[in-house]
This record gives C-alpha cells, structure tokens and sequence, in this order.
C-alpha cells in the first residue's frame, strides 16, 4: 500500500512554470523551456499455431523521446559548449568529436508554488544532437531571442528521493 502523503489536503496538481535544470552538479541559467519526457514502448504481437484466430501482445523495444531545452541568448556558453563536444567544426580531422565527454546525465527540477522542491527526474547519457545558436532574426519583431538544443537520451527516472514537501501556511496574527 502507498504511504500517506504528508499533503493530504492537497488537491492541486502542481504547475508547470517552475523548474530548474542541472548538469555537471550546477544549475543552467535561463532555461524557459523543457519538452515533454515522453517513453514508448513496442508492441509485439505474437501467437502459437494451437491458439484461436487471435494475437497476443507482449512489450517490446522501449524507445525515450528527445528532449528541449530553451532559453534566451545570453553570454552563457553552456549550450554552445556542450554541442561543440559532439561536432566542433574547426577542431581538426579526427577530432571533431569528443568521446570521452560528450554525454551528460541531468536533472530536471519541478517545485511548487511557493518554491519547495517537489518532484525531480534524472535523464541518462544525454547528448546533444541539434543545436540552434540563433533563431530567426526579425527587425520589426518584439521577442526574446531564443537559443535551443535537442537532448538525445537513453532513458529517464523519477528520483524518489525527493519526497513531497511539507507546504508552509501563513499564521494569522494573534489580536
């Protein structure tokens, strides 16, 4: 049986809009955007020659989506740097790659509305496999450059290490 949450009145699921993405043990700036951790697994259908006219399904191949991640253009080289690790154009024959570091495992943060950590989930060997240094440039615009890589993993897991918090009430003043 499922332990009894320590929020039980709460009925709120928790928003979207607060998280924070970590890798190498620190925190990327800026980051506004994360798509969706999505799984699939495979269907194989199979059946034996004595059974009725009809399949059975068991789980094949198990296959994790890419990830985005985007945030406004700053002076921060973390995205740039990380997909400079699996093609760095000026680096030389035989060293466009670099094997021994390409691939990160990260973490993505999700906290509740009054900033308490509350549910986090950890990606594994991530690499990166688009890069968009700068978005579409447009003068008679008004927006936020917006810089993305496409995160390539090889799976992911919630940590259930991190509990649900214990959510802070406001004392009414004693009159």
């Amino acid at each position: 049986m499922a332990p009894f949450p320590k929020n039980a009145h709460r009925f709120d699921p928790y928003k979207n809009f607060k998280f924070r993405v970590k890798w190498d043990g620190r925190y990327v700036a800026g980051v506004s955007k994360v798509s969706a951790l999505k799984r699939t697994t495979e269907v194989v259908e199979h059946r034996e020659g004595g059974d009725p006219s009809t399949t059975r399904r068991s789980p094949g191949r198990t296959k994790y989506e890419a990830i985005t991640l985007e945030r406004g253009i700053t002076h921060d080289t973390e995205f740039e740097r990380w997909a400079n690790k699996v093609w760095n154009y000026d680096s030389g024959l035989g060293a466009e790659v670099s094997l021994k570091d390409f691939r990160k495992n990260i973490i993505i943060e999700v906290y509740n509305e009054a900033g308490q950590l509350a549910i986090a989930y950890k990606i594994f060997r991530c690499w990166v496999s688009e890069f968009q240094a700068l978005p579409d440039l447009d003068a008679n615009a008004n927006a936020v450059a917006i810089q993305q890589i496409k995160l390539e993993n090889e799976g992911w897991e919630r940590d259930y290490e991190v509990g649900e918090p214990t959510e802070s009430t406001f004392e009414e003043p004693v009159s």
